[in-house]
């Protein structure tokens, strides 16, 4: 494999990146816009760019992606992409009747310089966007940040639809980050446990992991509406998980509706969640129910009866900023040692934030923010681990170095379940608990020598 050729030595490069620990911007844009209810995104730029985008989300979620174009040719991506834009509002709205567009830019828009705004006000002056129809618009060249930008821009321009009547409405905003379905899924449920009317969005659940009942609708039952986005104005406040994918909407919230924001990690792990059921129930004012301590009681006693395979156990990284933090704070709560750890996402307060958490392990920690696979590969060969934990993307350094691997995060392109089985929360942390155990016990049964070899460990 060409995997194998990757150097043990390892030279500085500032100007090329290899086997990226990331993709663009419009696929997290795209994937934030799917979590509004009756949106259709627009991929303002050319067929292709579009296409990849969706084959991306088609591959990780197994379900059909619904998106427009701008289709531009070469005279748009000279001239400019506006009368496509407009005459796509014009089909869009047509043909498809969605509640909402929402517009992301790409490399060529952005190279050209179209003004997504002024076209948007030109459109609503032409009567292109109907009564009681909206269009979003965010932008996102694919030529800076990451897929996680993109979708905190898009997330970000949801926050343009909130309206404040002067009267708080007793419910919480809640800001989940790029997480999966089931994600948002489970966050919505601890909520309801707590007592908390949340509004959650984006929400994918119910759009990326809906049935199959043998009917197709292109706007599926779930996302979050927009008569709920107008209510999160007059919220009592917002909690956003995550500083990459989230915090810019709700600052921007508080900026505009003064509704108080509040930054947590994505609640991955037992520390994490405890922070955010806390911050849920100083919010809401409301006491902790008995089933959640119940669960939380649970993931500390599969953590105390499996310790022993846990227990200084080096593990390599690679994701996505937001869910590394959570991630890494959990490995090391629970003993393990994660010295290898890459996110593609540029952002140096991420590097510094890892090393705060990794402190006290007394182990030397590798760390880059805007790194790629080939540099954990690299780390790997000069000081080899017993886990990877990573996307799709690591089964190639996995096979090459014998590594177990355990898949999560974003894309998982070769194993199904993600968007089914949470990982947030309690229960979710009972399951990434059991997903590193099997991977460890997995490999333990199959390299004990007969002596060692028994049905019970």
């Amino acid at each position: 494999m060409l995997l194998r050729h990757t150097p043990k030595e390892i030279s500085e490069r500032s100007a090329v990146t290899i086997n990226p620990a990331k993709t663009c911007q419009p696929i997290g844009a795209m994937y934030a816009a799917l979590g509004i209810h009756g949106c259709l995104p627009h991929s303002h730029g050319s067929q292709g760019c579009c296409a990849y985008h969706r084959s991306t989300l088609t591959r990780h979620y197994k379900e059909p992606i619904p998106a427009a174009t701008s289709s531009f040719t070469e005279g748009a991506s000279v001239f400019g992409g506006q009368a496509n834009l407009m005459q796509a509002f014009n089909n869009i709205f047509s043909v498809y009747n969605p509640d909402v567009i929402a517009v992301h830019t790409t490399c060529l828009s952005e190279t050209i310089g179209d003004d997504l705004p002024q076209i948007r006000k030109k459109a609503i002056k032409e009567g292109k966007i109907p009564e009681g129809k909206y269009v979003l618009c965010a932008s996102t060249p694919s030529y800076v940040g990451s897929h996680v930008t993109g979708f905190s821009s898009m997330v970000k321009a949801m926050t343009e639809f909130s309206e404040s009547t002067g009267e708080k409405n007793g419910r919480v905003n809640i800001i989940p980050g790029w997480v999966e379905p089931c994600d948002m899924e489970e966050i919505k449920r601890m909520s309801a446990l707590l007592g908390v009317n949340a509004i959650v969005f984006p929400d994918t659940s119910g759009v990326l992991n809906a049935p199959l009942t043998g009917e197709y609708k292109m706007f599926p039952e779930g996302g979050v509406t927009m008569d709920d986005l107008k209510a999160t104005g007059d919220a009592i406040g917002t909690l956003a998980l995550g500083e990459w994918c989230s915090a810019d909407a709700a600052r921007e919230l508080d900026k505009k509706s003064r509704v108080p924001a509040s930054i947590l990690d994505m609640p991955f792990g037992l520390a994490a969640t405890d922070r955010f059921v806390d911050a849920l129930r100083t919010i809401a004012g409301v006491p902790v129910p008995d089933q959640i301590t119940v669960e939380r009681g649970q993931l500390v006693d599969m953590i105390s009866d499996m310790h022993q395979y846990l227990y200084h156990k080096k593990v390599a990284l690679a994701g996505d900023p937001d869910q590394l933090i959570s991630m890494t704070e959990f490995l090391v709560s629970i003993d393990m040692l994660p010295v290898h750890i890459v996110t593609g996402t540029p952002g140096k307060k991420f590097e510094k934030r890892i090393r705060e958490i990794t402190a006290g392990m007394g182990v030397e920690v590798n760390v880059k923010a805007k790194g790629d696979f080939f540099l954990l590969h690299q780390w790997i060969k000069n000081e080899p681990v017993d886990l990877l934990i990573s996307n799709t993307y690591g089964k190639y350094i996995a096979r090459d170095e014998d590594i177990p691997l355990v898949r999560w995060g974003f894309p998982i392109l070769d194993r199904q379940g993600h968007q089914y089985f949470p990982t947030v929360g309690y229960k979710g942390g009972i399951r990434l608990l059991e997903k590193i155990l099997t991977a460890l016990l997995d490999r333990k049964d199959r390299d004990d020598e007969e002596k060692t070899f028994e049905l019970v460990l």
